[in-house]
């Protein structure tokens, strides 16, 4: 088996130098590199993805960077997961994933070093302070969200701001005067957590457009939150006849709670909601589908594309489509 002190021999250079050069983790010169490269040729050395990067300027590894942070529901971040696993297979990558809290320290780390030929990027908030560092990056990224300021970044996502206003407007479609919106757990929205903001964005535009009387409560993730917040909802807004959840952890306990309060869906209430397309179809619940195979799909695509040095859009917002069901209905007058 060939081994680093092998091309570090041949090279005419230090093991340590070698290992540099692999890892990326200390500046070595340039010719000093072409002949570790071509030592590495020459003797078919592959001890790990680092020596392959340096071979083909190529590691076929992506960085997926989802911090798990309170008030995520974990079922749906997979879905993310898996969509850009399996396209990233496509392209014969693999995906590094990294899962704890990366600000600059972390980031730089992976993409300073020959682990990764680019990244991709969740749960980005409206101020996020990774930004400018995204922005700088030399190995190419793309942002699943939309920041407060997105330019000079590669970004996708659902349009969250259009996905709260097509539920509101089918609701006034159907006649309903008071809305409100069950929203993300309380801490997603004291990180100004993009998507969650957007959706408030879009819920209260359209209801202030169509007159509608509205309100928006946080609820956390728990049957115990549900309950809490049903039972708010009917003791501030004794008129209110539409709801928009976008909260799909408590979206079953929460028309749960409505029925033991003694209120039918959509007899009384008509419930609508952003969420995964099989939890909707499975209670009956009109909804704006969330497209996380499509996004995480187009992402990897999106990465490809400027790894091989093709222009790509600095925007990608797909557009909301709502499946109205058994859960919404007219409002009498």
């Amino acid at each position: 088996m060939v081994k680093i002190t092998d091309v570090a021999r041949l090279a005419g250079v230090s093991p340590s130098t070698v290992s540099y050069a692999l890892s990326g983790k200390r500046p070595i010169s340039e010719q000093t590199r072409r002949r570790v490269q071509d030592a590495i040729r020459d003797l078919g050395y592959r001890p790990h993805a680092g020596a392959r990067a340096l071979a083909t300027s190529r590691s076929n590894v992506l960085a997926l960077v989802v911090p798990l942070r309170a008030g995520m529901h974990v079922p749906v971040v997979m879905q993310f997961v898996v969509s850009v696993v399996t396209a990233a297979r496509r392209y014969d990558h693999d995906v590094l994933l990294l899962t704890q809290e990366e600000g600059d320290d972390g980031l730089r780390r992976v993409a300073d070093t020959a682990l990764v030929d680019g990244q991709v990027v969740m749960d980005v908030q409206l101020h996020d302070p990774r930004l400018p560092l995204l922005r700088n990056l030399e190995r190419p990224t793309v942002v699943i969200g939309f920041p407060s300021s997105p330019q000079g970044l590669t970004c996708i996502d659902l349009d969250f701001r259009a996905a709260g206003e097509v539920c509101v407007d089918h609701l006034a479609g159907l006649g309903h005067r008071a809305v409100a919106l069950v929203g993300s757990p309380p801490e997603v929205y004291v990180r100004q957590t993009a998507f969650a903001q957007r959706v408030v964005q879009g819920f209260t535009g359209a209801a202030d457009r169509a007159g509608l009387q509205s309100a928006v409560h946080p609820c956390e993730a728990t049957p115990l939150g549900a309950r809490r917040v049903a039972e708010q909802l009917l003791r501030e807004q004794p008129a209110l006849t539409g709801v928009v959840v976008h909260n799909e952890a408590v979206l079953e306990p929460l028309i749960d709670a409505f029925r033991r309060l003694g209120l039918s869906v959509p007899g009384d209430l008509s419930v609508t909601a952003i969420c995964p397309d099989d939890l909707a179809a499975h209670l009956g619940v009109s909804a704006v589908a969330l497209p996380s195979g499509e996004v995480g799909a187009q992402a990897v695509e999106l990465l490809m594309d400027k790894l091989a040095g093709e222009p790509v859009p600095e925007a990608t917002l797909l557009r909301p489509t709502l499946t109205r069901r058994a859960s919404t209905a007219l409002r009498d007058a």
